[in-house]
């Protein structure tokens, strides 16, 4: 073959693994045209196509009304979880806030100031505390009287002891909300096992807890999901931000849904956000048919088998491993590395996610990925590096094309729901896959306009949404909770007129 005819063959073959050349480049330049036909018959089933991803789109849009169903709810993959936030910031919000980060082995107490004028949420301060392994399995009153106890150090560091100040609460564990002010842990995870907690209300742990010391009060409490934290910390400064998303470690979105399509709660007016916990989406096989080998080793070994299968397919925690069994398969076919594994290559999670980030960066991922095979004592060449770098580049595109496909669904459901012919909103989106990999942002846009038109996408990163956004979901429910009791108080101005009508009426007859 000519050198024209094999720079063709690569461009073609470059084309066909991406939607345009906007997006991220595939540096086929350099691989032998044989081995590159064997390594792309190798990752062809990675490669999604439009309609394909259409179609994972419309088994999500199925599942998602599943989750919201009274009666098909217990069943769905996608649970749909109702939050109780029932709006997002409109920039009337103000004043002071506590929040408590609870989600691994540190929790953080936050003091956040939200300026109407400068339309800011501010974090005047805070303080990182640290939960032993003894209070991690030990009773619930202890852990519960250790946050307690860390609380009231921070406040007497920042001279709030006098002020009751409302909390919003993360708390980053299975839970089933009840009300903005009430939620049960249904199970621990992440090292935990505290007695005497699971199947309770965390809010009232924490306020028995509180009680208990007798030296400071809180007020309201909100709890909180990281996810729409996320949404909500973006909502102040843009308005129109009514989706939430995070694809870094693991992966989840919440929305804002109309209250009459969520089933599962009483009322029909106003809007509701949802928490869709779409990181379930296929665990009822409905992804069988794009779900590789690789894909079901690194689900088989998990620590949750046949558990969250969308999210083992896209989300930072597990990249990284599947690139590795792609790498290890190649080499066993004398693809790679001359068919020689070194002992790195063939221990599980040696192949971090953060090398796919530095191999595809376009100016020094070539020089990365040499480093980074050395390190992992394999005896490369240049071809080696370079399909390596075409591994990463197909691994994160299929997750931001799955990504896209999910969101697109989200996007377009909103959209039908309030009958637009064009939908404008802003997704606040968090994570360190979003943040920290050269091409995924820039192909995640793109496929999301590929696949719903119809909406016009803006994208803001969240500034700590588990932080900032936990505050801002406590100062829309004080916010609504204060408007509601002004109706209440309006109402009862209104029957005192209308008796007192009544009786003036009654005299004049």
């Amino acid at each position: 073959m000519s050198n024209t005819e094999t720079h063709e063959n690569n461009a073609k073959v470059a084309k066909k693994c991406k939607l345009s050349s906007e997006t991220a480049t595939l540096h086929l330049d350099g691989i032998p045209p044989d081995t590159l036909n064997k390594v792309q018959k190798y990752l062809e089933p990675f490669r999604l196509s439009l309609e394909k991803l259409q179609e994972v789109s419309a088994r999500l849009r199925k599942d998602m009304k599943r989750g919201l169903g009274k009666h098909t709810h217990h069943r769905a993959p996608v649970k749909m979880l109702p939050t109780f936030v029932r709006a997002t910031p409109d920039g009337t919000e103000q004043g002071d806030f506590l929040a408590l980060d609870l989600g691994g082995t540190n929790f953080r107490v936050l003091h956040v100031r939200i300026s109407e004028e400068e339309k800011k949420v501010i974090k005047m301060d805070s303080q990182i505390c640290a939960i032993p392994q003894e209070i991690m399995l030990g009773p619930g009153v202890q852990l519960f009287d250790h946050i307690a106890a860390c609380l009231s150090e921070f406040l007497d560091s920042q001279n709030l002891k006098g002020q009751t100040l409302p909390l919003g609460f993360t708390f980053s564990f299975p839970c089933e909300q009840k009300e903005i002010d009430k939620s049960i842990l249904i199970r621990w995870t992440k090292g935990f096992n505290c007695s005497g907690v699971e199947g309770e209300d965390v809010v009232k742990l924490l306020k028995e807890a509180i009680r208990r010391r007798g030296d400071y009060d809180i007020g309201s409490v909100a709890m909180v999901n990281d996810t729409v934290g996320t949404m909500m910390s973006c909502g102040y400064r843009d308005q129109s931000c009514e989706i939430g998303m995070i694809i870094g470690t693991g992966t989840n979105a919440c929305y804002m849904e109309e209250m009459k399509n969520v089933k599962r709660v009483e009322g029909e007016d106003g809007r509701m956000c949802i928490n869709t916990e779409w990181g379930g989406f296929g665990d009822d096989g409905s992804l069988s048919d794009i779900h590789t080998q690789p894909d079901r080793e690194v689900d088989k070994t998990s620590i949750n088998p046949g558990v969250h299968i969308f999210e083992k397919m896209i989300s930072g925690m597990y990249l990284g491993e599947i690139v590795r069994l792609v790498l290890l398969d190649l080499t066993k076919e004398e693809l790679l590395f001359k068919g020689e594994v070194s002992e790195a290559l063939l221990t599980p999670g040696k192949f971090e996610t953060k090398f796919i980030s530095e191999i595809e960066e376009s100016d020094n991922g070539l020089e990365n990925a040499k480093k980074i095979l050395t390190e992992l004592d394999l005896k490369w060449d240049l071809v080696d590096a370079r399909v390596v770098r075409l591994v990463c580049d197909t691994i994160s595109s299929r997750s931001a094309r799955l990504c896209a496909a999910a969101l697109a669904t989200i996007a377009k459901r909103i959209c039908d729901n309030r009958g637009l012919e064009h939908l404008k909103t802003t997704v606040g989106v968090d994570g360190t896959v979003y943040r920290k990999h050269p091409n995924f942002s820039d192909e995640l846009q793109e496929v999301v306009r590929l696949l719903a038109p119809k909406c016009e996408i803006k994208f803001l990163v969240s500034e700590d949404g588990s932080g900032k956004g936990a505050a801002m979901v406590t100062a829309v429910a004080q916010r609504l909770a204060l408007k509601s009791r002004l109706l209440e108080d309006t109402s009862s101005d209104d029957e005192e007129e209308e008796e007192e009508e009544e009786e003036e009426n009654g005299e004049d007859k």
